[in-house]
């Protein structure tokens, strides 16, 4: 019976419904532990939905799905550091933000949200290797979490919807959806690392 029931099941939804449970946990996860491209991934997932016949329910799923993913992972991670904040002893998330925020970044992100409030993390979240230490200076401020979530949000939606176009643009230049793929995946890994080599070239012509 359940063999039946699996022939009947075509093979694109059944894609989809290994696809979008995987993107979610992997953006989670990219949130919790950024060694994982999640901006790749979310790139990556726009340009095979653009060649489904799911079109427009494929890409607003991806953007759903990877928002809510990056939302998520947002806030456990800035739950797990206000734990530490609160701790006399800290914690290993806590010091693991801090070990990834240069003295610098960090006090330019607490002069900003200063200055700007919750509407920073919008911007962090679009710049690479900026939302570490916004997320430290709110947790640092002792911003309650549901403050952060307020802010987080929209930020979220925007790093998706980033991402998202920039799969859109790379799959819709070719027929064939895998060098679509490379471009797309391609490109968000150069937007993520173009900071990080700036800094290099600039330290090394001082």
């Amino acid at each position: 019976m359940l063999l039946e029931v699996a022939r009947e099941v075509p093979p694109e939804s059944t894609q989809q419904a290994v696809g979008y449970p995987a993107l979610f946990l992997l953006v989670a996860l990219g949130a919790l532990m950024p060694v994982i491209p999640t901006g790749a991934l979310v790139s990556s997932a726009a340009v095979v939905a653009l060649h489904h016949e799911t079109l427009p329910w494929g890409l607003a799923l991806v953007f759903v799905v990877a928002a809510l993913g990056a939302f998520t992972g947002d806030l456990a991670l800035y739950w797990l550091g206000q734990r530490g904040v609160r701790s006399r002893n800290g914690s290993r998330w806590l010091a693991a933000l801090r070990g990834r925020a240069a003295p610098e970044k960090l006090a330019a992100a607490q002069e900003r949200l200063t200055e700007h409030g919750v509407a920073v993390l919008v911007v962090s979240r679009l710049v690479p290797a900026g939302r570490i230490p916004v997320m430290l200076a709110c947790l640092l401020a002792e911003m309650p979490l549901r403050t952060f979530a307020r802010g987080d949000l929209p930020a979220c939606l925007a790093w998706a919807a980033t991402y998202q176009l920039i799969g859109i643009l790379g799959g819709s230049l070719f027929d064939e959806p895998w060098k679509g793929l490379v471009l797309a995946v391609a490109l968000a890994l150069l937007l993520s690392a173009a900071p990080t080599v700036w800094r290099r070239l600039r330290r090394r012509a001082a």
